[in-house]
């Protein structure tokens, strides 16, 4: 009689492969558009919050990131020069600045990413809607124990039988999956 393998095991591996294939993925857009990890986050951040009509500060930045305003400031002129983005007065506030990217970085971003979420698309609709719900609950519980500070970041809480899911950055990075364009 052979041993049915453990479920936990086999969702935690399951979970380390697509940990992987996303580290693969943004590798390959950050090596296209000459951007380091840190770059990358913060321009998944500016396509979501874009999307949102909500302008991004240098400061806002910073605490999605973690990391100082130098750090902030010395990674946004390195993405200006890099033609990525561009300071612009905030359009309420005149003594602030805010951060947007051009329209050569966000072409780049959505080429990079459109095949792929055209095939995520297609594997969530293999799953139904209380399915999808268990998932997003497994998933999200996963980030907050990597990354309790992810609970933190968290926009709503979609709900899943009684249990309450909150929404932190890698729902938002699926968020963005979800609404860009194909080409």
């Amino acid at each position: 009689m052979s041993e049915q393998p453990d479920p936990v095991r086999s969702a935690l591996l399951a979970l380390r492969t697509l940990g992987d294939a996303l580290d693969r993925m943004h590798g390959e857009l950050g090596d296209d558009m000459a951007m380091n990890l840190t770059d990358l986050r913060a321009l998944r951040m500016m396509v979501e919050w874009e999307r949102r009509g909500t302008a991004v500060s240098p400061h806002e930045l910073a605490r999605h990131l973690r990391i100082s305003t130098a750090s902030t400031s010395k990674m946004i002129d390195r993405l200006v020069v890099a033609g990525h983005v561009e300071r612009r007065p905030h359009p309420t506030d005149r003594r602030a600045r805010v951060v947007v990217l051009t329209d050569h970085s966000r072409k780049t971003f959505y080429q990079h990413v459109g095949g792929h979420l055209d095939v995520m698309r297609g594997i969530a609709r293999d799953y139904d809607e209380t399915q999808l719900r268990y998932i997003t609950e497994f998933m999200t519980r996963i980030a907050r124990a990597v990354d309790p500070a992810s609970g933190a970041r968290a926009a709503e809480a979609p709900v899943v039988g009684d249990a309450v899911v909150e929404r932190n950055e890698s729902a938002i990075v699926v968020e963005v999956f979800d609404d860009t364009p194909t080409h």
